[in-house]
């Protein structure tokens, strides 16, 4: 579905409110602000074609659309307990690829509800296949763009813990302004969590895990969980600037930190393991809402 310009949607949603940036997140998203992902195919086969005839009905959220096939309309507003058919903690992953992380999450904590959002329908299917191969029951599946989801979608202080693992780094310069995690995203970010709810954010990217503690830091919706530590020595930013395996080495040393330990309830992706067996350096990062 290709994208369309405001002017040929119309003026008014359908409670009668006019269009605007504030109530149609899709106008801001789609053509005032640079989006944080490509468009790349959507065709599916094999295995899942299989698994998205099989169980989209049970776990694909059926998201009312109004600009492009990834926007939410403004009018839709995502009720957990009625989806899930029980009240339980919330947590969603942004960008969940091929599921892995939120697959494993959700068959070790069952009394946990999971929400994966992803833009890319092959992405889901496989996501949909992992759910079919262990029968679970506490995950659902959104091909939505992810600050319509937060800025809209979610209810306000809906969601326990939101997981952004390794998003596009964009890492040349002038991409920089693509990066999903800027100081915007918090405030999204901050919207849908409840009070003490984590971010949990991971890259292997140096700089882009620069940008991120930066935007924590800045936010005052948030606290960095681990403000101080693994800095010096411990610091995996030291490491990087020793190593320069992403960026010049500097041999300089982080005296900063606020790195947290990694997170265990994520699973090691195939992502993770290449960026590992590459010799990367994977950054933590938790912040807490305030």
């Amino acid at each position: 579905m290709s994208e369309q310009h405001p002017e040929s949607v119309g003026a008014e949603n359908s409670a009668g409110n006019p269009i605007t940036p504030g109530s149609q997140a899709s106008f801001g998203t789609y053509r005032r602000q640079p989006v944080s992902f490509v468009r790349r195919g959507t065709r599916l086969q094999g295995r899942r074609q299989q698994a998205w005839d099989e169980h989209a009905d049970a776990f694909v959220v059926d998201v009312p659309r109004q600009v492009a096939d990834t926007s939410v309309h403004p009018d839709y507003v995502f009720d957990a307990e009625a989806e899930f058919g029980r009240k339980a903690p919330l947590v969603v992953e942004i960008g969940s690829g091929l599921g892995e992380a939120i697959v494993a999450a959700a068959e070790a904590n069952p009394e946990r509800n999971f929400l994966a959002v992803e833009v890319y329908r092959p992405g889901l299917a496989n996501t949909l296949l992992r759910i079919g191969q262990r029968g679970l029951t506490n995950v659902r599946v959104a091909q939505a763009n992810a600050p319509e989801v937060l800025g809209s979608m979610l209810p306000a202080a809906s969601v326990r813990e939101l997981w952004v693992f390794f998003p596009d780094p964009w890492h040349k310069t002038k991409h920089h302004k693509r990066r999903l995690v800027k100081d915007s995203f918090a405030d999204l970010a901050a919207r849908v969590l409840e009070p003490e709810g984590l971010w949990r954010l991971a890259t292997d990217w140096s700089g882009y895990a620069q940008q991120m503690r930066d935007v924590v830091a800045a936010s005052p919706a948030f606290r960095n969980g681990h403000d101080g530590e693994l800095a010096g020595a411990t610091s995996p930013l030291t490491a990087a600037w020793a190593s320069g395996v992403d960026c010049e080495p500097t041999g300089e040393t982080d005296d900063v930190g606020g790195w947290a330990p990694r997170f265990e309830g994520r699973v090691l992706t195939s992502f993770e393991n290449k960026a590992l067996k590459a010799g990367r350096v994977i950054f933590d990062l938790t912040a807490v809402r305030v």
